[in-house]
């Protein structure tokens, strides 16, 4: 059990990723179809790093797993997962293909399952598609079987909604952003200077043509007078 007790999850991922690949070896219809319904392998997990013993309620059943996994290949439980999912392939065919419902089914193993010929057959399948067997199928499980990793821009849209490239991409636009406020701002006062200046102007004009009226006024009596003595 100690691959189960790391830092990290990754040997027990490596693990789970012969799964599928077992299933495929023996019924393609049904690993096609979990394929398609995107479950992946996380309903198997708890199955994995307990040897069922969390999942089964009858302490028989479980004692003789630990017995049979214990006189085994350190593979052997996932064998035994795989058994029991192409045991009950005709469950998952007949399920709807999506992901919850698949995975709903799949995680919760009937208790009254043939454990003794589940056994046997987990047996039968190591002999026939050993690890060696699996080992690169299993390896390329993360990097082709996975919806994220068949996504072309996948790397590129993670990178760019990482805080840090998020910042500084705020950073570079924050002058930009100024500048459009400070034309915002400026454009107001702008045009309140064009208004000072029109007033000016019309006051300045107004004052001339009233004192161009007032000496009319004044000059008109004597022109008068020298016209008409």
């Amino acid at each position: 059990l100690r691959d189960f007790m790391d830092p990290t999850m990754d040997n027990t991922k490596h693990i789970l990723n012969y799964l599928m690949p077992i299933i495929e070896r023996v019924n393609p219809e049904v690993h096609d179809f979990m394929q398609s319904a995107e479950v992946g392998t996380i309903f198997a997990l708890s199955w994995l790093i307990t040897w069922f013993g969390h999942v089964l309620s009858d302490f028989r059943h479980v004692v003789r797993l630990y017995d049979f996994f214990l006189a085994c290949h350190p593979l052997m439980p996932i064998y035994f997962a795989a058994e029991i999912v192409l045991y009950r392939q005709q469950e998952v065919l007949d399920c709807e293909c999506d992901m919850a419902s698949v995975h709903h089914l799949l995680s919760q193993i009937p208790q009254d399952l043939p454990y003794e010929f589940l056994i046997s057959r987990a047996g039968d399948l190591f002999v026939q598609f050993p690890p060696s067997k699996l080992a690169r199928e299993a390896a390329q499980q993360q990097t082709q079987r996975t919806a994220a990793s068949t996504f072309k821009d996948f790397e590129l849209a993670s990178v760019q909604q990482r805080p840090d490239t998020v910042l500084r991409q705020r950073l570079r636009e924050r002058p930009r952003g100024e500048e459009r406020t400070k034309s915002i701002l400026t454009k107001p006062r702008t045009n309140r200077f064009v208004k000072l200046a029109v007033m000016g102007l019309t006051v300045a004009l107004g004052a001339a043509a009233l004192a161009v009226v007032k000496s009319a006024l004044e000059w008109a009596p004597k022109f008068e007078l020298q016209i008409f003595p």
